[in-house]
């Protein structure tokens, strides 16, 4: 079972079919679902910490009884098709994102979810149901690989001048860490990295250097590598380090021309929050309202950095926001999908709804996993979902489609993916959850 399970995670596609074949064939033993889910999970597209790829993704949630599972890559959506065919087939709820980030020219000389880049803002798109752009938006699509990837190239650049004579080269040595080309942060420090220890048999004395780093806490911190690999990052890649840039209006597309893309997709623009701590995010309705203006539809929160921290006045300061920024989506209609990223060493598989401070937010992050997966089966089987003229028309407001695709997520269970195939756009929204009903 190991093995195949870690075969499900191979860059192979062919490798990954076989193992899940394997698998689905075989007598498992599966855990009773759990009111708990996770609906932001990177995959080896972009980065996972853990390795796991979209089809390892949905498999983890059928293994651990996760009531629902969502994927978000940065900058592509290679991993759509086959985590949602996956969840299909393994009887799992799943939706499927893109992470990116855009230009906010209102928020110019603001902070917001980038800490140190006025006018930068992560953004999202949530409910994706094909790995494919509509053509008159693949130019977008096109275009966000495009700077992701001449990005990476100018910082490597950047960062072997600095190492030298040390260095990578970005064909060869970064692009082979990924499975589709789609190369992070992430994936250069493994390359340096590793280029470090073929180069030096002892690589402190070289690190100590080049980092500006005490040699003796260069040692101590060597042998634990996600950790060291954050120091470098942090070092060379981040704001201060020879690798970085600041970032200006035309560094990343515009989140006007984002939003184009996500609508025409069938997706839902989705507003990413932090923590409410830098000055945007002071101003949180101002920037809510600003971003539902331009389409946003639901709310990202990842839960565990806003409660989950050593400090106890820490703690209750950013439970605080957590708590206030919750109750905000739901006064502006904003559905929450959350998650705990996986891309970073350390990260949870799960976010822990059992938490004193997380139970009381249980029933609001269930009912946003339960409306992006009927969104997501609507839309995969018919083309009704939150952006088609049938809700629209149907629903006009936010709330009312909010509460629709909600019953949907409720009414329709994994693994019976084909029953909304029974409805059609003739049929009204109160028709068909009485006939679901």
């Amino acid at each position: 079972m190991t093995d195949l399970e870690t075969q499900l995670n191979d860059f192979s596609a062919q490798k990954r079919a076989k193992a899940l074949d394997a698998l689905t064939a075989a007598d498992v033993q599966l855990p009773v679902e759990q009111d708990v889910v996770n609906l932001h999970c990177h995959t080896f597209f972009s980065f996972n910490a853990y390795g796991y790829s979209p089809m390892g993704l949905a498999w983890l949630a059928k293994q651990k009884g996760y009531k629902a599972l969502g994927i978000v890559d940065f900058d592509v959506l290679d991993g759509v098709d086959e985590f949602l065919n996956t969840c299909e087939r393994v009887a799992v709820r799943g939706s499927a994102g893109l992470e990116t980030r855009v230009y906010l020219p209102e928020f110019s000389t603001r902070e917001t979810n980038s800490p140190g880049e006025p006018g930068v803002y992560y953004h999202m798109g949530i409910g994706f149901t094909s790995n494919q752009a509509p053509a008159e938006v693949a130019s977008i699509m096109a275009d966000m690989r495009a700077r992701a990837d001449q990005r990476n190239r100018a910082m490597v650049e950047r960062i072997n001048a600095h190492l030298s004579p040390v260095t990578v080269d970005y064909d060869r040595d970064v692009l082979p860490l990924t499975p589709a080309g789609n190369a992070t942060e992430r994936h250069m420090l493994e390359a340096y990295t590793r280029a470090v220890e073929n180069h030096f048999s002892d690589p402190v004395p070289f690190w100590s250097k080049k980092l500006d780093h005490p040699e003796e806490k260069v040692r101590a911190q060597i042998a634990d590598r996600p950790g060291f690999q954050n120091l470098v990052r942090a070092k060379l890649m981040k704001r201060g380090g020879v690798g970085y840039v600041q970032p200006g209006p035309d560094t990343f597309p515009n989140i006007d021309e984002v939003n184009r893309l996500i609508v025409a997709c069938g997706a839902l623009p989705c507003a990413a929050w932090l923590d409410g701590t830098t000055s945007g995010e002071q101003d949180i309705e101002e920037l809510l309202e600003l971003l539902i203006g331009k389409g946003a539809a639901a709310l990202n929160i990842i839960p565990d950095r806003n409660w989950n921290i050593a400090d106890p006045e820490l703690r209750r300061k950013k439970v605080k926001k957590l708590y206030e920024v919750v109750e905000l989506a739901g006064k502006f209609d904003l559905p929450l999908n959350v998650g705990t990223e996986m891309n970073t060493y350390g990260q949870r598989l799960i976010d822990d709804f059992s938490a004193p401070e997380m139970e009381p937010l249980r029933e609001s992050f269930m009912a946003g996993a339960y409306f992006i997966y009927g969104h997501t089966l609507m839309q995969r089987a018919l083309g009704l979902g939150y952006q088609s003229e049938w809700a629209k028309t149907h629903l006009p407001s936010r709330r009312e489609r909010n509460a629709f695709f909600t019953q949907i997520g409720r009414l329709i269970l994994p693994g019976q993916v084909d029953q909304p195939k029974q409805f059609t756009s003739a049929q009204s929204p109160a028709e068909i959850l009485s006939k679901l009903s």
